[in-house]
């Protein structure tokens, strides 16, 4: 593992250089001409350099919202199951989706939510709308879209960790819940949640690092032109202007940057939650 990591993380990180090259496919890195901060001014001058950084943040800041407390609750009502088998299956059903590529997701969506697709024709039908709706070809419901498809995809998976926090819980604190006249509520509040704090705080530090990763594959699969005012993001824009393009040192501008200020967003949620709630991960 040691050795994967080594080759396939750190040794290609000697290639970040070229975003301060004007670097070319088949000439050595080193004999490119070196430009400094050109790509990275090129980028913020931009025209589409706010729409994309809104998009990025608003897309992720959902995320955070709503696909990061989602997994908690979901973790919360599968504990409150008696049932085993019936617990086990709502836990293998909601994290099946997980293993389901974008692709896979994307043509549910279309024919789910296209002008033709299922709900449309529900709602016609039951004579709530007169025309299809364009949930997939009009930007603003883009976001609640692609916000609602995450959570469905991963809610499952994330609630794994969770669970396994909350197995480890002392089931001396439940018995001494009880004896103090908590009810199941009570014990959620006052038992669960305080002692499962150091895994929710880990990860949510974890998520805000990625706060600028709003997603790559789901807004080349699902995204158009008409909702691409609301869908392009950092990595599709430097997919776009970088690789398909053949600026390779104006994309790998736009990845470092992104990974940069991710690191300092990483620190400086470490650095409150270590301050303010005496947990960190470093």
């Amino acid at each position: 593992m040691i050795a994967w990591v080594v080759i396939f993380c750190y040794l290609p990180m000697y290639g970040i250089i070229i975003a301060f090259m004007n670097y070319f496919p088949g000439k050595p890195i080193l004999g490119s001409e070196w430009v400094g901060f050109l790509h990275f001014k090129t980028f913020f001058h931009s025209p589409d350099f706010w729409h994309v950084l809104r998009n990025t943040l608003a897309i992720s800041g959902l995320g955070i919202v709503f696909g990061f407390t989602a997994p908690i609750v979901l973790a919360l009502l599968l504990n409150e199951l008696r049932g085993r088998i019936f617990k086990r299956f709502v836990q293998t059903v909601s994290y099946l989706p997980h293993f389901i590529s974008w692709v896979v997701v994307a043509s549910i969506l279309f024919a789910t939510l296209g002008n033709e697709g299922f709900m449309n024709d529900m709602l016609m039908r039951l004579g709530l709308i007169d025309k299809p709706i364009a949930f997939l070809g009009e930007g603003k419901y883009f976001w609640g879209v692609l916000t609602t498809t995450n959570i469905w995809k991963d809610v499952g998976w994330s609630t794994i960790i969770y669970l396994s926090a909350i197995a480890g819980v002392d089931s001396e604190l439940f018995d001494a819940g009880k004896v103090d006249g908590l009810g199941r509520f009570g014990m959620v509040w006052h038992i669960i949640l305080p002692s499962i704090r150091p895994t929710i705080v880990l990860l949510f530090i974890l998520g805000i690092g990625g706060i600028l990763n709003a997603g790559f594959e789901q807004q080349l699969l699902i995204g158009n032109s008409q909702t691409r005012e609301y869908h392009e993001v950092i990595d599709t824009y430097a997919y776009k202007y970088g690789i398909q393009l053949g600026n390779y040192s104006y994309g790998a501008a736009m990845s470092l940057l992104k990974g940069v200020i991710s690191l300092v967003l990483v620190l400086a949620a470490n650095r409150i939650s270590k301050k303010a709630l005496d947990t960190s991960i470093l």
